[in-house]
């Protein structure tokens, strides 16, 4: 008698996929299973055979500073509605990293900067996101936060609110910038996030 097979280590812990149900070329149904060729459940279309892929999001945004303050925003939209966040949002399809990251910011607090140098790079596995946080510098400070935002505020360090802060990205990005401030030293901090 053979033993049972067992499945491949990248499907025993592949998060749930996203649920595609309708084929996007043809309109018929889908179901998840493994293509030839490859290891991991797909959207597969039962008419036509198109395969969907499902990717991971990716959510770009700044750390502006002006001085020893950093400039946070406080969530008018869900999720974490109410809490501080570092302005920061999808990337849209046509545009870098950069270009996205100085949109969002402009979109969520109405905030002159110059970018400077990618600063954080933190997995989200479990939610499928990759988080990248640029510093910035901010060149004046009018803000003029747009829908998505109640208000921007500077914080200095013994101001932020961390028991208030939306996500754990944005809490690990300012505790890294905090840390490398005395030394000025900003290099590129990478992780996973939980």
């Amino acid at each position: 008698m053979l033993p049972p097979r067992r499945r491949p280590a990248t499907l025993a812990r592949m998060p749930m996929p996203r649920r595609i149900q309708h084929c996007r070329v043809c309109g018929a149904p889908t179901e998840y299973r493994v293509p030839p060729d490859d290891n991991r459940l797909r959207a597969t279309c039962t008419v036509c055979g198109e395969i969907h892929y499902e990717n991971p999001l990716n959510v770009v945004g700044t750390l502006p500073v002006w001085g020893d303050q950093v400039l946070l925003c406080r969530r008018n939209i869900e999720p974490r509605y109410g809490f501080w966040t570092l302005p920061a949002g999808f990337l849209e399809l046509g545009e870098s990293l950069a270009e996205g990251a100085i949109r969002e910011t402009v979109e969520e607090a109405g905030a002159n900067i110059e970018l400077q140098d990618l600063y954080t790079l933190l997995n989200v596995v479990r939610v499928g996101q990759i988080h990248f946080y640029y510093r910035a510098r901010l060149l004046d400070t009018q803000l003029a936060p747009g829908p998505e935002t109640i208000e921007a505020r500077l914080f200095r360090e013994d101001e932020i609110p961390w028991d208030e802060l939306a996500f754990r990205t944005v809490r690990l990005t300012l505790e890294h910038y905090f840390a490398d401030r005395p030394v000025g030293a900003y290099p590129l901090h990478t992780g996973d996030v939980g």
